[in-house]
C-alpha cells in the first residue's frame, strides 16, 4: 500500500518479539522484510545493512531456502544501483543454493515468497537478462534451462527433479568466487556493506568480469557436449526465446555456434499478435498467414542465416510464456509454414531432455476412445459439458485395423481398471479423448477417460511407462482460462509429467480440434510411423500433407480427404483467400509433440 513507515514499525515489532522468543528463523525473516522496506525507499545503505544480518543468520542456522531468498533481495538491489557485475553474482549464488535443494519438499511459506517477490522463477528471469545484456550467452542458456525447472516448482507440481547437471550447481568465475567469498568474510567481521562493495578490492574483481567475462563461455566443455547432443540428433539446434519487457531475446545453440539475437519489442504488443494469431488458427474462416508471418519476422527470421549456416534440420524448441500457447510449425515465411522447412520438437528444457536416437521398436499400441455421446463430469463441484467424440471411435477402429495387436478399448470400457495394468506392455499410449489443461493447479488439468473418471497431472506421477516411446492425446485441448495469456505453465507440466513417466515424447493439442480433421491426422501420422518415419518427421509430413491433401508425403496414396472427408463445417468456403480442405492450420498444427521424437 505504500505506507512504509507503517511497515516499519510493523516488522521492528515482529523482529523484536521473534528474539524475545527465540524464533531466530522468524528473526531472519523480519530482518529481510525491513531490507526489503528501506530498499522500497531508496535507502540502500539500510537495506544491505538488514539484508546483511539476514544472510549471517540463515547461513549459521542452516536454511538455505531463505538464504538464497536474501541474496537474491541484495542480486536485485544492486540491479537498481547499476551494479551488473555484482548483481549477477549474488543472484548466481542464490540460484545455486535453490538447485542444490531442489530435491527437497522445502518453500518459503507463500505469504514470505509474494513479500520478497511474485515467483522465484522472477529471479531467474532477471538473472538470465542480466546475463544476456552482458552477453553472456552460454551461462544465460543454462539459467533459462532452469528457469523451466523453477516455473514447473512454482506450478505446484510435486517435489520437480533437476538432473545430475543442475545437482552440481552452477560455475562461478574466480571473480566471481572471491566476491562472495570476501562477501561471507565481511559478514562475520560485521564490516559495513556499503564500504564493502565500494573497497577497492571488490571494484578490482569487477573489473574482471568485465574484461574476461564479457562474450566469453565459462564452461567451454558444456558447449561443445551441448553440440555432440544436437549433433547426436540430427544436426539440431536448441531455441530459446526470452520474453522481457521491451524485447525479445532469441538464443540459438547449433553443432557449429551459439548465436544471441535481441528484438525490440514491447511485450504487450508480442501477446496482442499472440492472441490475435491464436484467435486466428482457431477459426477457420479467418487467414492466420499475416499474424503467423509477423511472429515469423519476430522469433525465426533474425536466425535464418544461423540454422542455415549449421544446415539445420530439426529445431528443439523451449518455448517462455505466452509463446507456449501457439505451434511453431504454423508460423509464415510470406511463402510456406515453418513446417514445410523443419521438424519441431517442443521441449521441457535441455537438461531433461535425451538427445539420442531410439532404435526402431515395433508399433505396439495401447488405444482408447471416449464416446460418441456427450458426457456431463463434475469437475470440483462444477457440472461440465464434454462433447461425444465419433471420430475418436473411428480413430481407434483404423488404428485395429492398420495396426494388429493394437489393444483398444471403447466408451465406459476405457477406464483405468482396464489400461492401467497394461501401460508398461506397449510402445505407444493412444488416448483419443477430452483433455483439458489450465493455468493455475496441477488438479485443474487433467485426462478424461471414457467411463467419466480423470487423470489429474498429479495422477500421472503414479504412472510408469518405461518402454513407452509416445504418449499421444489426440482429441485434447489446452484452454487458457480467462481473456489473457497465463505462462503456459500447465503445458510446460504435462511435458515434464509425461517425461517423468519414463515415456520420451508425447503429443497434445494447443486448442479444441476438429473431430474429423484429427483422424485424418493421426491417420496419416500412423502411416508415416509404419513407413519408417521417426515421431518428428511422422508428424511434420502428416501436416504436410494435410496441407497438400496427398498421402503420397506419408508413403500412401491417394488423398487426405479420401480417408476422413471433412464435414459440411469444416469444408465451409473461407472467402477470397480460402485454403480449402484440411490446409488450415487449425487442422494440422494444433498437434504439438513434447520430449525427444528422434
Amino acid at each position: 500500500m505504500g505506507q512504509y513507515e507503517r511497515a516499519i514499525d510493523f516488522y521492528e515489532q515482529s523482529l523484536k518479539i521473534t528474539r524475545e522468543v527465540g524464533d531466530r528463523v522468524g528473526e531472519g525473516n523480519a530482518l529481510g522484510n525491513l531490507g526489503s522496506v528501506y530498499e522500497s525507499l531508496s535507502q540502500y545503505e539500510r537495506a544491505l545493512e538488514q539484508y546483511g544480518q539476514a544472510v549471517t543468520l540463515f547461513n549459521e542456522l542452516g536454511v538455505p531456502a531463505e538464504e538464497a531468498q536474501t541474496l537474491s533481495n541484495i542480486g536485485k538491489l544492486l540491479n537498481d544501483r547499476d551494479q551488473p557485475e555484482l548483481a549477477i553474482t549474488f543472484l548466481k549464488a542464490s540460484v545455486d543454493i535453490r538447485e542444490a535443494i531442489r530435491g527437497e519438499i522445502r518453500t518459503l511459506d507463500a505469504d514470505l515468497q509474494q513479500t520478497f517477490t511474485d515467483t522465484i522463477a522472477a529471479d531467474y528471469r532477471l538473472l538470465a537478462e542480466l546475463l544476456l545484456q552482458a552477453d553472456r550467452v552460454l551461462e544465460a542458456q543454462e539459467i533459462l534451462d532452469l528457469l523451466k525447472l523453477q516455473e514447473l516448482d512454482d506450478y505446484q507440481l510435486r517435489n520437480v527433479r533437476g538432473t545430475d547437471e543442475t545437482e552440481d550447481g552452477i560455475a562461478f568465475w574466480p571473480a566471481e568466487q572471491e566476491i562472495l567469498d570476501r562477501f561471507y568474510d565481511a559478514l562475520e567481521t560485521d564490516t559495513d556493506l556499503q564500504t564493502f562493495f565500494a573497497s577497492g578490492e571488490i571494484t578490482e574483481q569487477v573489473a574482471q568480469l568485465q574484461r574476461n567475462a564479457r562474450g566469453q563461455n565459462l564452461n567451454p566443455d558444456q558447449l561443445a557436449k551441448l553440440q555432440d547432443n544436437l549433433q547426436q540428433a540430427g544436426n539440431a539446434a536448441l531455441l530459446y526465446p526470452l520474453i522481457l519487457d521491451d524485447r525479445l531475446e532469441l538464443v540459438l545453440v547449433t553443432t557449429t555456434g551459439l548465436t544471441r539475437r535481441t528484438v525490440p519489442l514491447d511485450r504487450v504488443e508480442l501477446n496482442r499478435v499472440i492472441a490475435a494469431f491464436r484467435a486466428d488458427i482457431t477459426n477457420r474462416s479467418r487467414d492466420p498467414r499475416p499474424n503467423g508471418q509477423q511472429l515469423y519476422d519476430w522469433l525465426i527470421a533474425p536466425l535464418v542465416a544461423d540454422l542455415e549456416a549449421a544446415g539445420a534440420k530439426t529445431i528443439l524448441y523451449a518455448a517462455d510464456g505466452s509463446l507456449r500457447y501457439i505451434p511453431l510449425a504454423a508460423l509464415h515465411d510470406g511463402d510456406q509454414w515453418l513446417t514445410d522447412r523443419f521438424t519441431i520438437n517442443h521441449i521441457t528444457a535441455a537438461s531433461l531432455t535425451d538427445f539420442s536416437q531410439a532404435e526402431a521398436a515395433p508399433l505396439s499400441i495401447l488405444a482408447g476412445a471416449f464416446p460418441a455421446q456427450a458426457l456431463v463430469i463434475d469437475v470440483a463441484g462444477e457440472q461440465r459439458w464434454f462433447n461425444g467424440l465419433p471420430f475418436a471411435q473411428q480413430e481407434v477402429e483404423n488404428l485395429q485395423t492398420n495396426l494388429p495387436g493394437t489393444v483398444a478399448f471403447f466408451s465406459a470400457g476405457f477406464n483405468r481398471q482396464a489400461i492401467e495394468p497394461r501401460l508398461e506392455d506397449h510402445t505407444i499410449i493412444h488416448l483419443a479423448t477430452h483433455g483439458t489443461f489450465r493455468s493455475g493447479h496441477p488438479n485443474d488439468s487433467f485426462i478424461l477417460l471414457g467411463d467419466g473418471d480423470r487423470i489429474t497431472l498429479f495422477d500421472l506421477d503414479q504412472w510408469q511407462l518405461p518402454n513407452a516411446s509416445l504418449v499421444v492425446l489426440s482429441a485434447c485441448e489446452t484452454a487458457v482460462s480467462g481473456p489473457e495469456l497465463g505462462t503456459g505453465e500447465e503445458i510446460l507440466g504435462f511435458g515434464y509429467q509425461i517425461q517423468r513417466t519414463g515415456a520420451r515424447a508425447a503429443i497434445a493439442s494447443l486448442w479444441t480440434v476438429s473431430d474429423g480433421g484429427t483422424q485424418a491426422l493421426m491417420d496419416a501420422f500412423y502411416l508415416a510411423l509404419q513407413n519408417g518415419y521417426s515421431k518428428t518427421e511422422a508428424l511434420q509430413r502428416a501436416q504436410q500433407a494435410l496441407i497438400a491433401d496427398d498421402l503420397a508425403l506419408v508413403g500412401g496414396e491417394g488423398t487426405v480427404r479420401a480417408i476422413a472427408r471433412p464435414t459440411a463445417e469444416d469444408g465451409r468456403a473461407l472467402g477470397a483467400d480460402a485454403l480449402p480442405g484440411y490446409s488450415h492450420p487449425y487442422y494440422w498444427a494444433p498437434f504439438i509433440l513434447i520430449g525427444n521424437g528422434l
